[in-house]
């Protein structure tokens, strides 16, 4: 089994399974804030833009980290829920809209702090991958997959250090390609692959982006 030291250990050893994809005018979209390290190890490695995709777990309120659903930033929002999970919580649709609610106003915190006017990626007919420094139920994940989706990319890749296998097998069907440097059958959490854990810092985040355009140069004629 595979450890990592940090997640940007983590990325660079995920550029190298992702290496095919150096030259193919590929956009690489980070979930914030752990994918932020990662992504930009793969973005450095393949030459390619970084941006960010802004999704934010919708948790129960008695149990804040167990997701009912998700919810993804953009002109009409995607919600993303959990029918098994609100009703096995007892979850009612006003505690839900209530979460949904501050989970966007998370959202616009952090695209004020982080982007603010910074030019964003085009995805529309190019190829993206998305990247995290890993992958627990998934909810979050293939919400933002789905909202990308939406944007029409020639193609669609997901690449993350680890996730649970049957994690993966639910989340091939939502992209072209999908690139797991790890799927144990006994997962337990993310941070248990990794020496390093720490949380990732706003601060962070905001640093990286400042070393990667999210478009590319445009062309001397």
């Amino acid at each position: 089994m595979m450890d990592f030291q940090d997640r940007s250990d983590a990325g660079r050893k995920l550029a190298n399974a992702l290496s095919d994809y150096k030259g193919r005018s590929a956009v690489v979209l980070a979930l914030p804030r752990g994918g932020v390290p990662v992504a930009a190890e793969v973005a450095a490695a393949l030459d390619a833009p970084l941006d960010l995709i802004l999704v934010r777990k919708i948790g129960v309120p008695t149990q804040p980290e167990l997701a009912m659903g998700a919810v993804v930033d953009g002109t009409a929002p995607i919600v993303v829920r959990n029918e098994e999970v609100i009703e096995l919580s007892g979850t009612t649709p006003d505690e839900f809209d209530a979460a949904c609610a501050r989970e966007l106003a998370e959202i616009e915190r952090r695209r004020q702090l982080y982007i603010g006017e910074r030019p964003r990626a085009e995805l529309t007919g190019q190829v993206v991958i998305v990247v995290d420094d890993g992958i627990a139920t998934g909810a979050t994940t293939r919400a933002a997959l789905q909202a990308i989706r939406n944007r029409k990319p020639k193609e669609l890749v997901l690449a993350v250090p680890v996730a649970p296998s049957d994690t993966i097998t639910q989340l091939r069907k939502e992209v072209d390609a999908l690139i797991c440097l790890e799927t144990p059958e006994l997962f337990g959490a993310i941070g248990y692959f990794y020496h390093d854990f720490r949380q990732v810092s706003d601060q962070e985040v905001v640093a990286v982006l400042k070393r990667f355009p999210a478009r590319r140069p445009a062309a001397i004629p």
